[in-house]
């Protein structure tokens, strides 16, 4: 059920991308083509990572993540940037398994984390998640350089 994704999995990841974005009300923001995830996730030297949950022979649900590092601790630990399961099958337990996944893989290779964010909004992935036994990071704030001001201080 739960598999590292294959190169013929893009389609079915930038669709749940899209409905993800949808259900977080952002769908005109998603400007990803598959040949971007295709170069990203498969090119030469990987730097992001997908697994994928097939449901009755179709992909119904997806994980991607990459490695961060904490200076701290000195290792590695993943950031899973997006985690959706169709609403049609949610409650069959697809969204756990992703992440203990992502969890098992951590552990494995030692990395001492894996983190993401979640919209303050998004009430169902708060409690999915903290039932998983993950707790907010309320003492940080999330800032972001992007657009114009990307541009303006790559420039100044």
């Amino acid at each position: 059920m739960i598999r590292p994704a294959t190169i013929d999995d893009i389609p079915d990841i930038l669709r749940l991308v899209r409905e993800l974005a949808d259900y977080e009300r952002a769908l005109h923001e998603v400007k990803a083509t598959e040949e971007q995830l295709r170069a990203n996730l498969f090119g030469d030297e990987p730097k992001v990572f997908a697994h994928v949950v097939e449901h009755a022979g179709r992909v119904v649900g997806f994980a991607l993540w990459f490695l961060t590092f904490s200076t701290w601790n000195g290792t590695h630990g993943i950031y899973l940037e997006d985690l959706f399961v169709e609403p049609d099958v949610r409650g069959q337990g697809y969204g756990r398994l992703l992440l203990t996944e992502l969890a098992r893989t951590a552990d494995e290779r030692g990395y001492e984390r894996v983190e993401w964010s979640v919209l303050n909004w998004n009430t169902p992935a708060i409690e999915f998640y903290e039932a998983m036994g993950a707790r907010p990071q309320d003492e940080w704030t999330v800032h972001r350089l992007t657009g114009d001001a990307l541009t303006k201080a790559a420039r100044s």
